[in-house]
């Protein structure tokens, strides 16, 4: 699979977390253990305990109960700033169909909204404007969206 499809394929779970909006039109199927691993924030709608957070990473690892441990990471205000850590946790909410909608939740009673994630630090901006679409054909508003700024690649 390419970066482009995967990309594409993956926007059942860069949308993490459903919200109020109509049910989301997701992929066929998710393989769970192809998500595990690093992930870095391409955008996010804005999470209080994300404040602030520049070069944004999630690491999604198996758990012993089925679910998924989520670490995201984050520099405070510079690329040099001081390290974030939050931890939490995931769960397929339709284990039984697609396995593509997924439930995060770092601090108790909050959970997350919208991110966007890549393997890589940077998106290819064809698949960025491509995803902006979906989400937005969906109903979601992309002015509440921002871009997570990551170091350069070196």
């Amino acid at each position: 699979m390419t970066l482009r499809s995967l990309g594409l394929a993956m926007l059942a779970t860069l949308l993490a977390c459903q919200t109020a909006n109509a049910p989301l039109d997701v992929v066929n199927e998710v393989d769970l253990d192809r998500y595990l691993g690093r992930w870095y924030e391409i955008a996010s709608f804005p999470q209080r305990f994300q404040q602030g957070c520049v070069a944004t990473t999630a690491t999604y690892t198996s758990r012993e109960d089925g679910r998924i441990r989520v670490e995201n990471e984050c520099r405070d205000g510079s690329f040099d700033g001081d390290l974030r850590r939050v931890e939490g946790v995931a769960w397929v909410t339709d284990p039984n169909e697609t396995r593509a909608k997924l439930k995060v939740q770092f601090l108790w009673p909050f959970r997350g909204d919208l991110w966007i994630l890549a393997r890589t630090r940077t998106m290819d901006p064809a698949d960025y404007e491509t995803l902006l679409a979906r989400i937005e054909a969906q109903g979601y508003d992309l002015e509440r969206l921002n871009r997570t700024p990551q170091p350069p690649t070196s």
